[in-house]
């Protein structure tokens, strides 16, 4: 019998890559999308034809609602939020509505028509904030540094405490940064990787960031979804850490994007500006994900060099084709 998904948050890079191993793995997908005045479909657009698009917002309880009951799913991925650290500071209340309180609204469709169905919330290593102890695991206190991480602890335990008080099936998913080509512009990675791309292509001269110093555990998007997948195969809900293990600095990851690209003075293109500096800054998150390992026999593959590789490639060679006469 074919399963069905529900993955909220789908035309983002998570939601992109996880309709696409569902769909390879037979699942009927449905795909919550907001209605805007100007479709943002760009990173799902080969898939539109092969997936069901709902409208629908984490705001909008009505619309969750019916999106649940429509789907009919056997399994939901809660990806959508306000995502962007950065602007959670200047939209603090607006952060807390999506990212916090959405993530009860699904719990809320779910409870009311679909209560058998697993559920996936997409935690953040954002919760754990100002650590006091490096890695970080499924027991490491959480102490958010934003208003995206506070919602995303709000969001977290709202989901251990509908599995224990309504025994619903929902696990959360303590990811680490995972980047890709389809990473936001406003993303760090991305920004940088768009922007060496340009340089490169002599379309800008430099690239203007914030605090080089911040250290982030960055892996491959891809691999990532497919660990979200893996926690709801699992026999009972629980929580897991994905993660690399390792961690790289800002600074390490500007350098090589622009060894990728041939640029060896990359001082050169990069200006420090304030403006970009978090008021409450993280240096130094690195998650251990050998529970995952153990438990659900994932373990990531792509390498910090190798991400940044695939990135920048990737840029420059969208920037190719968008330059060729039409």
């Amino acid at each position: 019998m074919t399963k069905s998904a529900l993955v909220t948050g789908a035309t983002g890079q998570d939601g992109s890559f996880l309709m696409e191993l569902l769909l390879k793995k037979g699942y009927e997908v449905h795909g919550l999308v907001r209605r805007l005045s100007i479709p943002n479909i760009g990173n799902i657009q080969h898939l539109v034809d092969h997936v069901t698009l709902l409208d629908g917002d984490l705001i909008d309880q009505s619309s969750l609602n019916a999106a649940v009951k429509e789907s009919g799913p056997d399994e939901v991925y809660n990806l959508a939020a306000q995502s962007f650290v950065g602007t959670s500071f200047v939209q603090p209340v607006l952060t807390g509505e999506i990212t916090g309180l959405g993530a009860v609204r699904v719990l809320e469709a779910i409870r009311a028509y679909a209560p058998d169905a697993r559920v996936y919330q997409a935690s953040s290593s954002e919760m754990f904030g100002k650590v006091d102890r490096e890695p970080q695991d499924e027991s490491t206190p959480f102490h958010p540094r934003s208003p995206y991480g506070v919602a995303k602890v709000y969001a977290y335990w709202a989901c251990v405490n509908y599995r224990e008080a309504h025994g619903l099936f929902v696990s959360n998913g303590i990811l680490f940064n995972h980047e890709s080509e389809r990473r936001g512009l406003e993303f760090l990675t991305r920004k940088v990787s768009n922007g060496v791309a340009k340089i490169h292509h002599g379309l800008a001269k430099t690239i203007s960031l914030g605090n080089l110093d911040a250290r982030r555990d960055w892996g491959y998007a891809p691999e990532f979804v497919d660990l979200m997948w893996r926690i709801l195969q699992h026999k009972q809900p629980d929580d897991f850490v994905g993660a690399t293990g390792e961690a790289h600095s800002v600074r390490e990851f500007v350098e090589e994007a622009f060894r990728v690209a041939g640029i060896s003075d990359w001082e050169t293109h990069v200006k420090i500006d304030e403006r970009h500096f978090r008021p409450s800054e993280i240096y130094n998150l690195r998650g251990d994900a050998r529970k995952a390992k153990r438990i659900l026999g994932w373990q990531p593959k792509t390498k910090f060099k190798d991400l940044a590789k695939i990135m920048v490639e990737a840029d420059i060679e969208s920037l190719n084709e968008s330059r060729k006469p039409r």
